[in-house]
Formats: C-alpha cells, sequence, structure tokens
C-alpha cells in the first residue's frame, strides 16, 4: 500500500513550542490528568482578559464584518496603525501598512515575498521558533547569531558581523526578546541598524512585545534605520492587548520604499492571495491603539505581568544549579540549567520527564534554536500561589536529577 508523505521542503521545519511534547500533554489530559502548560503565552487561561472596549468595538462592527475587506486591511485599522508609528517621528501612512491574522502570518507571507532558495537571513539564537521555521519552508537558510547571556542577552553584535555573507538578505531583532525578556538599547539597536546600512540588509524587526517594559525603553528599530534602510516592522493586540485569539496583527514598511517596490509588489500579491485578514478582529486595532493602555498598569510594580516575573525569577534562583537574567520586558524567562549540575543530554527528553512526573508542561531550549541542552522557557502568567506550586514542582524534579 502506498504511504503518503509530507512535502519535502517540510524537512527540516520545527516548532517545538508545539511539539511532541505537547502531544503528550494533550495525551495525558484526555487521561484525566490536569496539566498547568507554561509552553505558551497564552493569556485567557491565565485571567487575562481581553479590554471590554475592544470587545464591544468587535461586536459593534460585526454587521459590517460579512463581507471581505481590502487586502491590505480595512482602511480605519490602517490609519491608526499608521498614526501610532508616526506618533514616535516616523513618517508612515496607510499605504505602507497591512493587517494580517497574527504576526505569524504575516511573517511568513514576508519571507515568501524576499527569499529566494539558498539565502541566508540572520535571526538571533535563543528565537522565537517560527522565524526559523518559516526562514527555512522558503527554502531560504536560517544563520543563528548568538545573543550573550552574560550581557542581559543582548546580541552579541560582532557575531551577527562575522555571520553576514553575500548571501544574506534580512537580520532579524526580536525586541523585547522571546523568549530571553531582553530590551535592547538604542546603542545596539544602532549597531545592529548600521550593519544593515553597510551591507544593504532588510531589518526585520519583531516588537510584539513593544508595550510590555519593566526595565529600560524600547526603540523601534524604525526610527533609527532611517530612509535608506529598509525596515518591516512587526506588531499586533495578541499580547499587550491581551488578544491571543483575535489574530489581528500588522507590518509596516519603512525606509527606501522605492528601491523596495518589487519586494512589496510581492507582499501585497501574497496579501490578495489570501483575500484579507479575519475581518471582525481588523475593527479592534482602532479601538486598541487609541483607548486607554491598560497595558500599562501591568508592568509596573504591583502589576501582575511586573510582580509574577520577578517572582518567578526570585523562585528560580533560589534552586541550586539554576541561574537565569532577569526579563526587562516580555512575559518569560529563560533559565539556565547548570551542566555541573544537571549534566542534561537531551533536553527535549529532560522536559518530557518534567511533564510526566510533575504535570508541568515547558519549552526546552533548543527549540529556540539555542545550541546547547542547558535552557528551558518559563511562562510566567499564572497567579502566584500557581506559580509558587509549578516552581516548587521543577524544583522537586531538579532535586531528583542533582
Amino acid at each position: 500500500m502506498a504511504r503518503y508523505q509530507q512535502a519535502e521542503r517540510l524537512r527540516g521545519v520545527r516548532y517545538d513550542v508545539r511539539g511532541a511534547n505537547m502531544v503528550e500533554a494533550q495525551r495525558m489530559e484526555a487521561m484525566g490528568e490536569r496539566i498547568l502548560k507554561l509552553n505558551i503565552g497564552n493569556l485567557s487561561p491565565f485571567g487575562f482578559k481581553t479590554p471590554e472596549a475592544i470587545v464591544r468595538s468587535v461586536v459593534a462592527h460585526l454587521p459590517e464584518s460579512e463581507g471581505y475587506s481590502d487586502s491590505q486591511g480595512i482602511y480605519s485599522a490602517r490609519t491608526a496603525v499608521a498614526s501610532y508609528y508616526q506618533s514616535f517621528g516616523l513618517d508612515v501612512d496607510v499605504n505602507q501598512v497591512w493587517l494580517g491574522n497574527g504576526v505569524s502570518e504575516l511573517i511568513s507571507m514576508v519571507l515568501q515575498s524576499m527569499i529566494n532558495p539558498g539565502d541566508e537571513v540572520l535571526i538571533p539564537a535563543p528565537d522565537y521558533p517560527l522565524w526559523t521555521a518559516q526562514a527555512t519552508l522558503t527554502g531560504g537558510n536560517a544563520v543563528h547569531y548568538l545573543c550573550d547571556e552574560d550581557n542581559g542577552w543582548n546580541p552579541d553584535v560582532a557575531d551577527l558581523a562575522s555571520k553576514i555573507t553575500n548571501r544574506t538578505r534580512a537580520i532579524v531583532l526580536i525586541n523585547p526578546n522571546n523568549p530571553t525578556g531582553a530590551v535592547y538599547s538604542s546603542a545596539v539597536v544602532q549597531q545592529i541598524v548600521d550593519l544593515a546600512r553597510a551591507h544593504n540588509l532588510v531589518l526585520l524587526s519583531d516588537e510584539i512585545y513593544e508595550k510590555i517594559i519593566f526595565e529600560g525603553t524600547h526603540t523601534h528599530t524604525a526610527s533609527l534605520a532611517g530612509d535608506d534602510v529598509l525596515c518591516l516592522t512587526f506588531s499586533g493586540l495578541s499580547k499587550a492587548y491581551r488578544a491571543c485569539g483575535y489574530r489581528a496583527g500588522w507590518v509596516v514598511a519603512t525606509g527606501p520604499l522605492g528601491q523596495a517596490e518589487s519586494l512589496l509588489e510581492g507582499l501585497q500579491l501574497l496579501a490578495n492571495m489570501r483575500m484579507c485578514a479575519n475581518v471582525p478582529a481588523q475593527h479592534a486595532i482602532q479601538t486598541a491603539l487609541g483607548g486607554y493602555q491598560s497595558i500599562d498598569a501591568l508592568c509596573v510594580p504591583g502589576g501582575r505581568f511586573h510582580d509574577q516575573l520577578k517572582l518567578a525569577h526570585e523562585l528560580l534562583v533560589a534552586i541550586p544549579g539554576v541561574t537565569c537574567v532577569p526579563a526587562k520586558g516580555a512575559l518569560y524567562l529563560f533559565p539556565k540549567l547548570s551542566p555541573e549540575v544537571y549534566p542534561i543530554e537531551d533536553d527535549e527528553a529532560w522536559a518530557f520527564d518534567l511533564l510526566r512526573q510533575q504535570k508541568i508542561l515547558v519549552s526546552h531550549g533548543r527549540g529556540f534554536n539555542w545550541p546547547d541542552p542547558d535552557h528551558f522557557r518559563l511562562v510566567a502568567l499564572p497567579e502566584e500561589d500557581v506559580l509558587r506550586l509549578a516552581i516548587q514542582r521543577i524544583a522537586d524534579f531538579l532535586e531528583t536529577l542533582r
């Protein structure tokens, strides 16, 4: 009997955040086990609800959401996005904005529009693994530049520069960073912009966590790229506005747009092919960007995001053999398990054993394209009592390995 194989282009494509261990967690739940999922930054299950004004806006616009919208997105939403970036001094108009079904879809569309087989995309390690997966899926090569744990997980700009070749087409920045929680200084961003300028590279700036800042200040890459470096900036509603399931995101093109006509024509072609983004969710964008920014209260002392990241860090570093750089932004910690204390050879197997023994699901570090099996990502979203219990279970599990 014939066997039906997956397409060759999927070889080497991985997305371990929803990988084999997630499948095992689902199997365990089907058997009646209760699993605490700390593998994905899905806010609603932890009590972070979409602001009511956004929900009301979507509901109010449902009667006019039955048909397809413009393939770039509804005009009012794109205008709101353009105005948002104008408030930071960027020269953006409505025609430079494309709306999508979350940043994830837009990453796919942008890479498809610009990458030929064999082209290289420089992506941080650790990374948000969709970037690596999508670069691979397009036929390109994901080349990982290291972020320096001893320097607050900032990019190692020298390592980045050493990996630029004549096949390099773009540099990906994830700032604030998922999974490390690093917030890059303007000086670091400027160094990366300067490399892009010197080598005629496109900057792909993933800024979905731009409003979730605990320390420091977020710098929009486009604000430093100027008129001569093409920058595509990605953001959306999923994190700052607690609207993960709405799938409402955008990408904004800035810089020498006249020289990017072909690339942007390709992006428009792909936008046309998928008809349009989710129309009801597009109606949330104007309300979100123009209304009360409830995210601010969550990110200062006393706010849940701030306090839970701080608590999780304190609890993790109290475990023998565990170190962790404090998060300056985003929703995650990326702790290190000392190889001298925990000689782990396979971190995916380690996370699997943690799941089976302690009913805690986390993502292993190599799933974020970190080269060594000595890290994991923790989502610090549960309320304090649950977070304490989860990290105590991790501590109990680690004690059996020492």
